[in-house]
């Protein structure tokens, strides 16, 4: 597989290595490798197949997830601490985005108890279907999924809360200026004025159970909690104890604590919620999403420019 042209790059673990990565690689203007040979080592499978122990002229490896909670606590990212490593973070963005929304406006729209009926309840339901336009929708964790989802929301007349780790402002294409932007440490002061929540924020020690009892009791009964990120980021018990009590209007989970979510949960039945079983970025999505983030990574590592999504090993993500 070596070649004499381009920034030598590995691919793994499959060889032969999919062709829309071995095309992202060329186009970013490396050339595909043995690991042996490698300065980059773009890695495509689950934490369980990473090597033992990376080669000494590995300097970067580019992981396939945008997660990366499962591969701190395999160890993997500490035991190389003169690697650079990059997640996804952001290659997913749209389709998570586009998810988002769709749940968001479901149950905003009343559809879940729409789409069970079987007969024409039409009086009932009036008093039940919403609007977004006018509404606050807040968005923990205001990065790729973030300013992606944000864009989708704008055109619906909703006001924006973004909250994020530093505060500094939400920018990028379709993210109007007026955006409103809250640093994580200052998250309580925008339960009183909001009417929705999507939770897109990565999951670390920091961030488990984000989302709880008091948060839910600061809510509206009308409030949908939309979550695309990771299960842990709320307390589902006192989430099941919000939706059964009704004191929030509903909940669009598309990942779930414990994931899978076991046979006989109380989610699976209660009316209010929207249950995906973790599929806002299919197999199918996936790759093609990922090769272009690859590409976009090489061409970088081999300008010598910054990384994208380089994680942090002291914040865990």
């Amino acid at each position: 597989m070596s070649s004499t042209a381009g920034v030598p790059i590995a691919i793994g673990p499959a060889d032969p290595a999919p062709t829309l990565l071995v095309k992202a690689v060329t186009e970013g203007g490396g050339t595909v490798t043995d690991l042996d040979e490698a300065h980059g080592f773009v890695f495509a499978g689950p934490v369980s197949a990473f090597p033992e122990r990376l080669p000494a002229n590995v300097r970067w490896v580019q992981l396939p997830a945008a997660g990366v909670e499962d591969w701190f606590a395999a160890g993997i990212i500490q035991a190389h601490p003169g690697v650079e490593f990059t997640s996804a973070a952001g290659a997913f963005a749209a389709s998570v985005a586009e998810h988002a929304l769709a749940m968001l406006l479901a149950g905003v729209r009343y559809l879940p108890e729409q789409l069970r009926a079987t007969s024409w309840r039409q009086e009932e339901f009036y008093p039940h279907v919403g609007s977004l336009r006018g509404k606050t929708v807040t968005i923990l964790g205001a990065g790729g999924i973030g300013r992606a989802l944000i864009p989708l929301l704008v055109p619906l007349g909703t006001r924006i809360i973004a909250v994020n780790r530093s505060g500094r402002p939400v920018t990028g294409p379709g993210i109007p200026d007026d955006v409103e932007t809250v640093p994580a440490d200052q998250l309580g002061r925008v339960w009183s004025h909001t009417d929705h929540v999507v939770i897109a924020a990565p999951a670390t020690a920091e961030t488990r159970h984000i989302v709880g009892a008091e948060e839910l009791a600061r809510l509206g009964p009308t409030s949908w909690v939309i979550n695309v990120a990771r299960g842990s980021l709320i307390d589902t018990d006192a989430l099941v104890a919000a939706l059964t009590a009704g004191s929030i209007g509903g909940a669009g989970l598309d990942v779930t604590d414990p994931e899978p979510l076991p046979d006989g949960h109380p989610l699976w039945t209660l009316p209010t919620v929207i249950l995906t079983p973790h599929d806002s970025n299919p197999p199918h999505l996936r790759l093609a999403a990922f090769a272009d983030h690859v590409a976009a990574n090489v061409a970088r590592f081999v300008a010598g420019a910054e990384l994208l999504a380089p994680i942090d090993p002291a914040r865990g993500y």
